[in-house]
Protein backbone atom coordinates (compact mmCIF):
# COMPACT_ATOMS: atom_id res chain seq x y z
CA UNK A 1 0.00 0.00 0.00
CA UNK A 2 1.39 3.53 -1.01
CA UNK A 3 1.09 6.07 1.56
CA UNK A 4 0.27 9.59 0.84
CA UNK A 5 1.89 12.46 1.25
CA UNK A 6 0.11 13.51 4.41
CA UNK A 7 0.65 9.92 5.88
CA UNK A 8 4.39 9.94 4.75
CA UNK A 9 4.89 13.10 6.85
CA UNK A 10 2.86 12.10 9.77
CA UNK A 11 4.46 9.11 10.17
CA UNK A 12 7.68 11.17 10.58
CA UNK A 13 6.76 12.86 13.61
CA UNK A 14 8.54 9.41 15.90
CA UNK A 15 8.37 9.44 19.49
CA UNK A 16 11.56 7.56 20.95
CA UNK A 17 11.31 6.18 24.38
CA UNK A 18 14.76 6.97 26.00
CA UNK A 19 15.63 5.44 28.74
CA UNK A 20 17.93 8.52 30.23
CA UNK A 21 15.28 11.16 29.50
CA UNK A 22 11.97 9.24 28.86
CA UNK A 23 10.13 9.93 25.51
CA UNK A 24 11.82 12.29 23.22
CA UNK A 25 10.49 13.63 19.68
CA UNK A 26 12.05 14.51 16.55
CA UNK A 27 10.98 18.23 15.74
CA UNK A 28 11.81 18.16 12.05
CA UNK A 29 11.38 15.83 9.15
CA UNK A 30 14.71 16.26 8.00
CA UNK A 31 15.93 14.73 10.69
CA UNK A 32 13.90 11.68 10.85
CA UNK A 33 15.17 11.86 7.17
CA UNK A 34 18.64 11.38 8.24
CA UNK A 35 18.46 9.10 10.88
CA UNK A 36 17.01 6.52 8.51
CA UNK A 37 20.08 6.94 6.40
CA UNK A 38 22.78 3.72 6.47
CA UNK A 39 25.49 5.93 7.51
CA UNK A 40 23.48 6.52 10.45
CA UNK A 41 22.29 3.68 11.14
CA UNK A 42 25.43 2.06 11.14
CA UNK A 43 26.01 4.08 14.81
CA UNK A 44 23.73 1.01 16.08
CA UNK A 45 26.40 -0.94 15.71
CA UNK A 46 28.81 0.82 17.46
CA UNK A 47 29.73 0.72 20.83
CA UNK A 48 29.55 3.87 23.05
CA UNK A 49 31.99 2.85 25.72
CA UNK A 50 34.40 0.66 23.80
CA UNK A 51 35.61 -2.48 25.87
CA UNK A 52 34.00 -0.81 29.11
CA UNK A 53 31.67 -3.50 28.91
CA UNK A 54 34.13 -5.92 30.29
CA UNK A 55 34.23 -4.27 33.93
CA UNK A 56 30.75 -2.48 33.83
CA UNK A 57 28.78 -5.18 31.81
CA UNK A 58 24.97 -2.33 31.53
CA UNK A 59 27.48 -0.13 29.36
CA UNK A 60 26.57 -1.83 25.87
CA UNK A 61 24.97 1.57 24.57
CA UNK A 62 25.73 2.55 21.05
CA UNK A 63 26.58 5.48 19.56
CA UNK A 64 23.13 5.61 18.31
CA UNK A 65 21.70 6.02 21.82
CA UNK A 66 24.17 8.89 22.51
CA UNK A 67 23.35 11.04 19.15
CA UNK A 68 19.72 10.78 19.71
CA UNK A 69 20.33 11.91 23.61
CA UNK A 70 22.61 15.01 22.39
CA UNK A 71 20.10 15.63 19.92
CA UNK A 72 17.58 15.75 22.79
CA UNK A 73 19.40 18.26 24.74
CA UNK A 74 19.80 20.64 21.84
CA UNK A 75 16.52 20.99 21.12
CA UNK A 76 16.06 22.06 25.01
CA UNK A 77 19.09 24.16 24.90
CA UNK A 78 17.58 26.34 21.56
CA UNK A 79 14.03 26.92 23.30
CA UNK A 80 15.87 28.03 26.23
CA UNK A 81 17.74 30.96 24.49
CA UNK A 82 14.87 31.80 22.34
CA UNK A 83 12.85 31.88 25.23
CA UNK A 84 15.35 34.81 26.77
CA UNK A 85 15.25 36.70 23.68
CA UNK A 86 18.35 35.33 21.54
CA UNK A 87 17.32 35.34 17.77
CA UNK A 88 17.48 31.28 16.41
CA UNK A 89 15.71 30.75 13.11
CA UNK A 90 14.19 27.87 12.09
CA UNK A 91 16.89 27.07 9.65
CA UNK A 92 19.76 27.73 12.40
CA UNK A 93 17.53 25.46 14.66
CA UNK A 94 17.30 22.44 12.22
CA UNK A 95 20.95 22.82 11.09
CA UNK A 96 22.17 23.10 14.72
CA UNK A 97 20.17 19.77 15.80
CA UNK A 98 21.73 18.25 12.26
CA UNK A 99 25.42 19.24 13.87
CA UNK A 100 25.10 17.46 17.12
CA UNK A 101 22.92 14.78 15.41
CA UNK A 102 26.16 14.08 13.15
CA UNK A 103 28.96 14.76 15.50
CA UNK A 104 29.98 11.40 15.90
CA UNK A 105 28.53 9.82 12.82
CA UNK A 106 32.92 9.70 12.19
CA UNK A 107 33.64 6.91 14.85
CA UNK A 108 34.50 3.46 13.76
CA UNK A 109 34.40 0.27 15.49
CA UNK A 110 34.80 0.58 19.64
CA UNK A 111 34.46 4.70 19.29
CA UNK A 112 37.80 6.03 20.77
CA UNK A 113 39.35 2.34 21.60
CA UNK A 114 40.36 1.85 17.92
CA UNK A 115 40.05 5.60 16.54
CA UNK A 116 43.52 5.39 14.85
CA UNK A 117 44.25 1.61 14.85
CA UNK A 118 41.88 1.17 11.77
CA UNK A 119 43.08 4.47 9.93
CA UNK A 120 45.84 6.29 11.17
CA UNK A 121 45.99 10.35 11.35
CA UNK A 122 42.78 10.87 10.67
CA UNK A 123 40.33 12.13 13.78
CA UNK A 124 36.55 10.57 13.47
CA UNK A 125 35.56 14.42 13.71
CA UNK A 126 37.60 14.37 10.22
CA UNK A 127 35.84 11.73 8.86
CA UNK A 128 32.67 13.04 10.19
CA UNK A 129 32.86 16.07 8.13
CA UNK A 130 33.60 13.87 4.98
CA UNK A 131 30.15 11.89 6.24
CA UNK A 132 28.40 15.38 6.07
CA UNK A 133 29.34 16.41 3.12
CA UNK A 134 28.24 13.30 1.63
CA UNK A 135 24.57 13.42 3.42
CA UNK A 136 24.87 17.25 2.08
CA UNK A 137 24.15 16.07 -1.79
CA UNK A 138 21.25 14.18 -0.51
CA UNK A 139 19.75 16.78 1.89
CA UNK A 140 20.61 19.96 0.88
CA UNK A 141 20.85 23.00 2.41
CA UNK A 142 20.25 22.08 5.80
CA UNK A 143 23.40 20.10 5.98
CA UNK A 144 25.42 22.50 3.99
CA UNK A 145 24.78 24.77 7.16
CA UNK A 146 25.52 22.04 9.71
CA UNK A 147 28.39 21.37 8.38
CA UNK A 148 29.47 25.41 9.07
CA UNK A 149 28.43 25.22 12.17
CA UNK A 150 29.75 21.86 12.84
CA UNK A 151 33.17 23.55 11.84
CA UNK A 152 32.87 26.96 13.73
CA UNK A 153 32.90 28.70 10.58
CA UNK A 154 29.26 30.42 10.92
CA UNK A 155 28.40 33.72 12.37
CA UNK A 156 26.44 32.43 15.35
CA UNK A 157 29.94 31.32 17.47
CA UNK A 158 27.34 30.50 20.16
CA UNK A 159 25.95 27.55 18.09
CA UNK A 160 29.39 26.13 17.34
CA UNK A 161 30.09 25.92 21.17
CA UNK A 162 26.25 24.14 21.95
CA UNK A 163 28.06 21.59 19.78
CA UNK A 164 31.51 21.79 20.63
CA UNK A 165 32.68 23.01 23.66
CA UNK A 166 33.76 22.62 27.43
CA UNK A 167 30.14 22.54 28.00
CA UNK A 168 28.33 21.31 25.49
CA UNK A 169 25.50 18.94 24.61
CA UNK A 170 28.02 16.52 23.89
CA UNK A 171 29.44 16.01 27.07
CA UNK A 172 25.92 16.37 29.15
CA UNK A 173 24.71 13.62 26.65
CA UNK A 174 27.49 11.03 27.32
CA UNK A 175 27.87 11.83 31.30
CA UNK A 176 24.09 11.41 32.25
CA UNK A 177 23.89 8.17 29.35
CA UNK A 178 27.14 6.24 30.38
CA UNK A 179 26.87 6.80 34.45
CA UNK A 180 22.92 5.42 33.88
CA UNK A 181 24.44 2.75 31.80
CA UNK A 182 27.39 1.90 34.11
CA UNK A 183 25.31 2.15 37.04
CA UNK A 184 28.12 5.03 38.18
CA UNK A 185 26.35 7.39 39.68
CA UNK A 186 28.84 10.05 40.24
CA UNK A 187 28.35 10.96 36.96
CA UNK A 188 25.04 12.05 37.02
CA UNK A 189 25.00 15.93 36.42
CA UNK A 190 22.15 18.46 36.54
CA UNK A 191 22.10 18.75 32.51
CA UNK A 192 18.11 20.33 32.84
CA UNK A 193 19.42 23.16 35.59
CA UNK A 194 22.31 23.79 33.47
CA UNK A 195 20.68 24.17 29.99
CA UNK A 196 18.20 26.68 32.06
CA UNK A 197 20.75 28.68 32.82
CA UNK A 198 22.48 29.18 29.48
CA UNK A 199 22.76 32.12 27.76
CA UNK A 200 24.19 34.34 25.12
CA UNK A 201 26.28 37.59 24.96
CA UNK A 202 28.52 39.03 21.97
CA UNK A 203 27.64 35.96 20.27
CA UNK A 204 29.39 33.40 22.68
CA UNK A 205 27.68 30.81 25.27
CA UNK A 206 27.76 31.44 29.09
CA UNK A 207 25.88 30.13 31.81
CA UNK A 208 23.99 32.91 34.18
CA UNK A 209 25.93 33.21 37.71
CA UNK A 210 23.67 31.84 39.63
CA UNK A 211 24.09 28.08 37.58
CA UNK A 212 27.40 28.23 38.90
CA UNK A 213 27.11 24.99 41.55
CA UNK A 214 25.48 22.87 38.69
CA UNK A 215 28.58 23.81 36.17
CA UNK A 216 30.89 22.51 39.59
CA UNK A 217 29.25 19.95 39.67
CA UNK A 218 29.28 18.97 36.24
CA UNK A 219 33.08 19.42 35.90
CA UNK A 220 33.38 17.51 39.00
CA UNK A 221 31.33 14.56 37.79
CA UNK A 222 33.38 14.56 34.54
CA UNK A 223 36.68 13.92 36.29
CA UNK A 224 35.03 11.34 38.28
CA UNK A 225 34.14 9.37 35.34
CA UNK A 226 37.42 9.85 33.50
CA UNK A 227 39.03 8.06 36.01
CA UNK A 228 36.32 5.37 37.39
CA UNK A 229 35.21 4.92 33.71
CA UNK A 230 36.59 5.82 30.72
CA UNK A 231 40.44 5.52 32.40
CA UNK A 232 39.52 2.44 34.92
CA UNK A 233 42.66 0.44 34.72
CA UNK A 234 40.77 -2.79 33.84
CA UNK A 235 39.21 -0.87 30.64
CA UNK A 236 42.44 0.64 29.55
CA UNK A 237 44.32 -2.94 29.89
CA UNK A 238 41.42 -4.45 27.55
CA UNK A 239 41.76 -1.70 24.96
CA UNK A 240 45.30 -2.11 24.82
CA UNK A 241 45.02 -5.27 24.22
CA UNK A 242 42.56 -5.17 21.37
CA UNK A 243 44.63 -1.94 19.71
CA UNK A 244 47.66 -4.97 19.98
CA UNK A 245 45.42 -7.27 18.25
CA UNK A 246 44.97 -4.66 15.68
CA UNK A 247 47.80 -3.79 15.20
CA UNK A 248 49.72 -7.13 14.76
CA UNK A 249 46.59 -8.34 12.13
CA UNK A 250 47.72 -5.14 9.94
CA UNK A 251 51.16 -6.25 10.14
CA UNK A 252 50.26 -9.91 8.89
CA UNK A 253 47.53 -8.55 6.39
CA UNK A 254 50.05 -6.99 4.66
CA UNK A 255 51.93 -9.95 3.29
CA UNK A 256 49.69 -13.12 4.36
CA UNK A 257 45.81 -13.66 3.99
CA UNK A 258 44.26 -13.44 7.02
CA UNK A 259 40.05 -13.90 7.89
CA UNK A 260 37.75 -10.63 7.82
CA UNK A 261 35.35 -8.92 6.71
CA UNK A 262 36.32 -7.28 3.07
CA UNK A 263 35.74 -3.84 4.65
CA UNK A 264 37.96 -4.49 7.65
CA UNK A 265 40.50 -6.22 5.17
CA UNK A 266 40.66 -2.69 3.07
CA UNK A 267 42.14 -0.92 5.72
CA UNK A 268 44.36 -3.30 7.67
CA UNK A 269 46.07 -4.45 3.81
CA UNK A 270 46.60 -0.71 3.32
CA UNK A 271 46.73 2.56 5.30
CA UNK A 272 44.95 5.64 4.38
CA UNK A 273 45.69 9.22 4.43
CA UNK A 274 42.82 11.78 4.64
CA UNK A 275 43.24 12.91 1.33
CA UNK A 276 42.42 9.34 0.08
CA UNK A 277 39.32 9.47 1.50
CA UNK A 278 38.89 13.45 -0.23
CA UNK A 279 39.80 11.84 -3.44
CA UNK A 280 38.87 8.24 -3.17
CA UNK A 281 34.81 8.14 -3.62
CA UNK A 282 34.56 4.50 -2.61
CA UNK A 283 36.78 4.72 0.25
CA UNK A 284 34.03 6.42 2.38
CA UNK A 285 31.18 3.83 1.82
CA UNK A 286 33.74 1.12 2.75
CA UNK A 287 34.76 2.74 5.93
CA UNK A 288 30.69 2.87 6.61
CA UNK A 289 30.44 -0.82 6.26
CA UNK A 290 32.72 -1.26 9.71
CA UNK A 291 31.37 -1.62 12.90
CA UNK A 292 32.14 -3.67 16.09
CA UNK A 293 30.75 -6.86 14.32
CA UNK A 294 33.38 -6.75 12.07
CA UNK A 295 36.17 -6.66 14.59
CA UNK A 296 34.81 -9.16 17.65
CA UNK A 297 33.73 -11.77 14.19
CA UNK A 298 37.29 -11.51 12.71
CA UNK A 299 38.86 -11.75 16.09
CA UNK A 300 36.90 -14.92 17.56
CA UNK A 301 38.48 -16.50 14.11
CA UNK A 302 42.03 -15.36 14.39
CA UNK A 303 41.86 -17.40 17.88
CA UNK A 304 43.14 -20.11 15.81
CA UNK A 305 45.61 -18.16 13.40
CA UNK A 306 48.78 -19.98 13.09
CA UNK A 307 50.26 -16.31 14.04
CA UNK A 308 51.09 -16.87 18.07
CA UNK A 309 51.03 -13.27 18.74
CA UNK A 310 47.78 -12.81 17.12
CA UNK A 311 46.22 -15.90 18.50
CA UNK A 312 47.47 -15.53 21.71
CA UNK A 313 46.06 -12.12 22.20
CA UNK A 314 42.89 -12.99 20.42
CA UNK A 315 42.30 -16.11 22.91
CA UNK A 316 43.31 -13.74 25.71
CA UNK A 317 40.89 -11.13 24.88
CA UNK A 318 37.48 -13.52 23.90
CA UNK A 319 38.26 -15.37 27.40
CA UNK A 320 38.81 -11.94 29.49
CA UNK A 321 42.43 -13.26 30.38
CA UNK A 322 43.30 -10.07 30.46
CA UNK A 323 46.49 -7.85 30.88
CA UNK A 324 47.86 -7.09 34.10
CA UNK A 325 48.27 -3.54 34.62
CA UNK A 326 49.53 -1.04 37.10
CA UNK A 327 49.04 2.32 37.60
CA UNK A 328 51.81 4.86 38.64
CA UNK A 329 52.35 8.43 39.09
CA UNK A 330 55.43 8.35 37.56
CA UNK A 331 56.70 7.00 34.51
CA UNK A 332 57.96 2.81 34.79
CA UNK A 333 61.99 2.62 34.45
CA UNK A 334 63.62 0.66 31.74
CA UNK A 335 64.28 -1.44 34.38
CA UNK A 336 61.07 -2.61 35.29
CA UNK A 337 60.15 -2.72 31.79
CA UNK A 338 62.92 -5.42 30.85
CA UNK A 339 62.49 -7.63 34.04
CA UNK A 340 58.80 -7.76 32.53
CA UNK A 341 59.97 -8.53 29.31
CA UNK A 342 62.42 -11.05 30.79
CA UNK A 343 59.72 -13.04 32.58
CA UNK A 344 57.31 -13.49 29.53
CA UNK A 345 60.30 -14.65 27.88
CA UNK A 346 60.94 -17.17 30.87
CA UNK A 347 57.53 -18.21 30.58
CA UNK A 348 56.89 -21.52 28.06
CA UNK A 349 55.37 -19.62 24.95
CA UNK A 350 55.68 -19.49 21.05
CA UNK A 351 55.98 -15.71 21.06
CA UNK A 352 59.95 -14.81 20.10
CA UNK A 353 61.37 -11.87 22.11
CA UNK A 354 61.30 -9.56 19.66
CA UNK A 355 57.40 -9.32 19.92
CA UNK A 356 57.00 -8.88 23.46
CA UNK A 357 56.38 -5.30 22.77
CA UNK A 358 52.73 -6.79 21.88
CA UNK A 359 52.29 -8.20 25.49
CA UNK A 360 54.55 -5.97 27.64
CA UNK A 361 53.45 -2.17 27.28
CA UNK A 362 53.80 1.17 29.04
CA UNK A 363 51.82 4.70 28.09
CA UNK A 364 50.68 7.96 29.81
CA UNK A 365 47.02 8.29 30.55
CA UNK A 366 46.09 12.14 31.21
CA UNK A 367 42.84 13.69 32.83
CA UNK A 368 42.16 17.17 31.91
CA UNK A 369 38.63 18.03 33.14
CA UNK A 370 38.70 21.80 32.36
CA UNK A 371 40.83 23.31 29.84
CA UNK A 372 41.19 26.72 30.64
CA UNK A 373 43.61 27.48 27.98
CA UNK A 374 41.99 25.63 25.08
CA UNK A 375 38.13 26.96 25.56
CA UNK A 376 36.56 28.91 28.58
CA UNK A 377 33.42 28.34 30.64
CA UNK A 378 32.01 32.18 31.21
CA UNK A 379 29.50 32.73 33.73
CA UNK A 380 27.35 35.86 33.28
CA UNK A 381 27.62 37.67 36.41
CA UNK A 382 24.14 39.81 37.12
CA UNK A 383 26.34 43.12 36.98
CA UNK A 384 26.97 42.12 33.13
CA UNK A 385 30.20 40.92 33.84
CA UNK A 386 32.08 37.88 32.10
CA UNK A 387 34.31 35.81 34.50
CA UNK A 388 35.48 32.39 33.77
CA UNK A 389 34.31 29.42 36.10
CA UNK A 390 37.68 28.67 37.90
CA UNK A 391 37.50 32.11 38.39
CA UNK A 392 35.10 33.05 39.89
CA UNK A 393 34.00 29.53 41.73
CA UNK A 394 34.44 29.47 45.71
CA UNK A 395 35.19 25.87 45.48
CA UNK A 396 38.75 25.03 45.09
CA UNK A 397 38.58 21.74 43.31
CA UNK A 398 37.52 24.00 40.37
CA UNK A 399 41.00 25.64 40.15
CA UNK A 400 42.47 21.96 40.58
CA UNK A 401 40.63 20.66 38.05
CA UNK A 402 41.92 22.89 35.07
CA UNK A 403 45.42 21.10 35.66
CA UNK A 404 46.33 17.89 33.97
CA UNK A 405 46.62 14.88 36.05
CA UNK A 406 48.59 12.95 33.98
CA UNK A 407 49.51 8.84 35.61
CA UNK A 408 51.06 5.94 33.79
CA UNK A 409 50.45 1.82 33.22
CA UNK A 410 52.44 -1.09 32.49
CA UNK A 411 50.82 -3.67 30.86
CA UNK A 412 51.33 -7.54 30.84
CA UNK A 413 50.08 -11.00 31.05
CA UNK A 414 48.74 -11.67 34.41
CA UNK A 415 50.34 -15.48 33.90
CA UNK A 416 53.30 -14.72 33.17
CA UNK A 417 54.69 -12.75 35.92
Amino acid sequence: MQLSSNQSLKNKKKIINDPVYGFISLPHDVIFDVIEHPYYQRLRRIKQLGMSQLVYPGALHTRFHHALGATHLMWKALETLRRKGHEITDEEETATLLAILLHDIGHGPFSHTLEHAIVKGISHEQISILFMERLAKKFGQAIELAILIFKDEYKKPFLHQLVSSQLDMDRMDYLNRDSFYTGVSEGVIGSDRIIAMLTVKDNQLMVEEKGIYSVEKFLVARRLMYWQVYMHKTVVASEVMLTKILERAKEIAKTTVLFGSPALLHFLEKDYTLQDFQTQADLLDIFAELDDNDIMGAIKVWQYHEDPVLSLLSKMLVQRKLFKIEISKSPFSKDRLAMEKALFQAYPNEVSGTLSNYFICSDKLTNNAYNEARERINLLMKNGEVVDISKASDNLNISALSTPVEKYYLCYPRHFS
